[in-house]
């Protein structure tokens, strides 16, 4: 060990939580739009190794919050940028906001640090970092927290660790997202940690037993094989499986309308000119138009209070089929009033419409998973009182839809609908018992700043890969994209740029073993490994 190591390894002994904290920044460069996943393989490598080197298990917690803390703050950083949207509130109060969730968040990963120190060697020292229980624990209680993440306090699921591996991800489609980043992890786990465990091994390292390194390797052998099946039971590689021809063709309109032009009154008309602009049909080809979420201020039902008219309902409707071939549907972002028994308003729903070629209404997808403080205001009687306010224009709360449906567009098709961050919600984007053929995520990313978007795009296409279906994204300001059902980006539009995507909808696959099982399978498959981690702690005493 030279002495540049040896003062390193102190310091990190000395100040783990410091260590540990930096080493989260950096594991977040990984994800979109950095795309660094050796630095993250890297810092989580360090990460365990701080760990395992805990003497005591709170220890070995405070280490793992404090890496959640860096990992975070950073990946979440475009959260900041929304408040900049809310006159009601200091820009400041964003990067508060970010820090806040980042501590809560961090919980996660320290509970995968504490059972991951236990299951190692129960207070041991760390003589050898590299054990099989140790590794094996740790991926399969990463895999755990980050489904819990999903579900706990209506669920965060911002970012799992699998996204760094979109360009490798076809084992979603039988363990999911949340098993795909216990993948990542163990990757990390058994190609850097051994580096590592040398450099950070002043004892002489305890021999694992002959009977223990082979069955070891038998499980990493079982990983590998995971990996090469991906392929093996493809009639190609996903990279040269050329896209089945679709049959259902689409208008999907980008207006580049940023945040700050929105819900400006004087802007609305302009607003809808770009929007306009972009849809007119270029032939009598009936299509299915795609607009993003909230794309209109207009209501398009009747029965409201007048005083919510700009214009009546009917002229807003036409404005719509005046842009549409006789035979067009449209699917769009919109907003419908809730109606209390006195006839005034007491809610709102975040909505998707269908719009016939005729001007009749068709039916209707109702967000289901809202965003806390972005679209209603928990404990709004307390928190209105010291000045807070959420960061959605308005002062009524929106009311959740019941959950994924499918829309029956006819020629064109079953759509599945997630509104925005509804899509990043692994196994909980589909109507299991009535499969659509694609699923239409119309989002507004314009809150997102630079990182957010590429980051909602990944996930999206995990979403794609897991259910085996095309995703098409509408978004004001982009990324507007065209996915595949093996998750591959056929066509898009950049950020803050205008323009339309007109091409057909990917085919469907047949259902995924992840389709028709869901979260069950990644749950099962970390338990697994829990199992698999206790045998070998059993086996090395």
């Amino acid at each position: 060990m030279t002495a540049t190591s040896s003062r390193i390894i102190a310091f990190a002994d000395r100040w783990p939580k410091l260590v540990a904290l930096a080493l989260g920044a950096v594991s977040a460069t990984g994800f979109a739009p950095l795309n660094l996943w050796p630095l993250t393989l890297l810092a989580f490598a360090g990460w365990m190794t701080l760990v395992a080197r805990s003497r005591k298990g709170w220890r070995a917690l405070g280490v793992g919050w404090a890496f959640g803390v860096g990992h975070f703050t950073i990946g979440l950083n475009w959260i900041a940028t929304a408040f900049t949207y809310q006159a009601a509130m200091p820009a400041w109060l964003g990067w508060v906001a970010v820090v806040l969730l980042s501590l809560y968040l961090a919980i996660y990963p320290a509970l995968a640090a504490w059972g991951a120190w236990t299951v190692r060697g129960w207070g041991e020292p760390a003589i050898r970092l590299t054990t099989p229980s140790y590794t094996l624990a740790f991926a399969g209680l990463w895999t755990l927290t980050e489904w819990l993440r999903s579900w706990v306090f209506t669920g965060f699921a911002w970012n799992p660790l699998g996204a760094i591996a979109i360009g490798f991800a076809q084992p979603a489609q039988w363990i999911g997202t949340y098993g795909l980043s216990g993948l990542v992890l163990f990757v990390a786990a058994i190609y850097v940690l051994p580096y590592f465990d040398r450099r950070t091994t002043s004892e002489t390292p305890r021999e694992i037993p002959e009977r223990q390194q082979l069955l070891y390797q038998l499980g990493f052998g079982a990983v590998i094989a995971l990996f090469m099946a991906a392929v093996y039971f493809m009639p190609t590689s996903p990279s040269e499986r050329k896209p089945k021809p679709g049959t259902i063709p689409i208008t999907v309109v980008q207006p580049n309308v940023g945040q700050q032009d929105k819900w400006e009154g004087g802007k609305a008309d302009a607003n809808f000119a770009k929007l306009a602009r972009l849809t007119a049909p270029k032939d009598d080809t009936p299509r299915l138009i795609l607009w993003p979420e909230a794309a209109i201020p207009d209501y398009l039902e009747t029965g409201y209070p007048a005083v919510y008219y700009d214009r009546s309902p009917a002229e807003a409707r036409g404005r719509l089929t005046d842009l549409m071939n006789p035979n067009d549907v449209m699917l769009l972002g919109a907003l419908k009033l809730e109606l209390g028994r006195d006839g005034s308003v007491v809610g709102a729903r975040n909505a998707v419409m269908t719009v016939h070629a005729d001007g009749t209404l068709g039916a209707r997808y109702d967000k289901a998973h809202l965003v806390p403080y972005g679209e209603y205001l928990p404990m709004r009687p307390i928190l209105s009182a010291i000045g807070l306010s959420r960061l959605a224009p308005g002062d009524i709360d929106f009311w959740p839809g019941p959950g994924p449906h499918t829309l029956d567009l006819g020629r064109f098709g079953k759509a599945g609908l997630q509104i925005c961050y509804e899509i990043i919600f692994s196994g909980q984007v589909v109507d299991r018992t009535h499969r659509p053929d694609f699923i239409f995520n119309p989002s507004n990313d314009a809150w997102f700043g630079s990182w957010g978007p590429p980051q909602h795009l990944a996930q999206a296409r995990l979403r794609a890969i897991e259910e085996g279906l095309p995703v098409i994204r509408a978004t004001p300001t982009g990324i507007s994209a065209v996915i595949d059902a093996d998750g591959r980006v056929l066509d898009s539009l950049p950020m803050h740029a205008a323009g339309r995507i007109d091409t057909f909808v990917p085919r469907a696959h047949a259902p995924t073993l992840f389709a028709q099982y869901g979260n069950v399978l990644p749950v099962g498959f970390a338990l697994l490994l829990l199992a698999a981690a206790i045998a070998f702690r059993r086996r090395g005493r």
